[in-house]
């Protein structure tokens, strides 16, 4: 069992690096470090915990059952310390109302549910009024005033201009494959490579629009044999390897439900990232509450 005194914050925060960015090296940049920094810091938390966080690949790292459980109370420790300081620390608690909030599919099942306990954390007596909407309903309630704020993946919106918006993260887009799928032998994977294979096409959330408008832009297109709008369809589908699919780093999760294990893969290809974002009415007078949270989301995924 490690002490508390053999694991610090710096080695944290370079561990969830490393966790995000699949590579060593690319946490490193991340956090303007070098990459022995990086490799030392894991390794003294693998001594300290007894056990390998990170399976070690040819093409980078992936996390293994324990780094992944690990992974989770070190990103809420991290939160945590983050909100420690960010916080007005009377002001937040004295701050009442109510943040009308529409949000899309992914946003609600993959990003927003650990924010919003933060938020509340923070803010105990602001309520957020949150409704479930694609991303067209979100921006016509935006821009009619119904709601205050909207949370949706606005790399998809047509005329971005008609909001001031804020993007909260750009996500990596990588290949999921089955771990006995003949691509994860293939040190270097294109789009090419994908399409000579089974493809899992996502429907959920203008999924399908998305994948297409990249895949077209390359000039190939996808073997598509299912289409799904349940991820948890999607990665059975995956971890059977009955196909493989292309989905952002926010989506992916190491393990199907029923155990078996997905790979990620990066591909050589210029693919775009997924940007989640926030948009508001132009010269829109935000009610105190809706502030203080617009503002905790830009914070939170800044730091």
């Amino acid at each position: 069992m490690a002490k508390g005194k053999d694991i610090s914050m710096r080695q944290l925060r370079y561990f969830v690096a490393a966790a995000d960015a699949g590579q060593f090296s690319q946490a490193a940049l991340k956090v303007h470090v070098s990459q022995s920094a990086i490799t030392a810091a894991v390794l003294q938390l693998e001594q300290a915990l007894g056990v390998s966080l990170f399976e070690r690949l040819p093409y980078g790292v992936a996390l293994t059952a324990e780094g992944n459980k690990f992974a989770q109370h070190a990103r809420h420790i991290l939160d945590t310390l983050q909100d420690a300081l960010s916080e007005p620390l009377f002001l937040g608690h004295s701050m009442q109302g109510v943040v009308r909030v529409g949000a899309s599919y992914t946003v609600l099942g993959y990003f927003l549910p650990a924010l919003l306990a933060r938020f509340k954390r923070s803010y105990p007596q602001v309520e957020i009024d949150l409704l479930d909407m694609d991303r067209p309903s979100i921006e016509t309630a935006v821009l009619s005033g119904e709601l205050d704020l909207g949370l949706a993946i606005i790399s998809n919106t047509q005329d971005l201009m008609r909001f001031e918006h804020h993007v909260l993260i750009r996500s990596r887009r990588q290949l999921w494959l089955a771990t006995q799928h003949p691509l994860n032998a293939v040190s270097s994977i294109t789009l090419a490579d994908v399409a000579e294979h089974a493809y899992i096409m996502p429907t959920v959330d203008e999924g399908e629009v998305s994948a297409l408008r990249y895949w077209q832009s390359q000039g190939r297109m996808p073997k598509v044999a299912f289409r799904t709008s349940s991820m948890e369809a999607l990665r059975g589908l995956v971890a059977h390897g009955f196909g493989v699919t292309i989905l952002s780093d926010m989506l992916y999760r190491a393990w199907s439900l029923e155990g078996k294990k997905i790979e990620s893969r990066p591909l050589v290809d210029v693919i775009p990232p997924m940007e989640l974002g926030l948009i508001w009415r132009p010269e829109a007078q935000l009610s105190e509450p809706a502030q203080a949270f617009r503002q905790f989301l830009i914070m939170a995924c800044a730091s």
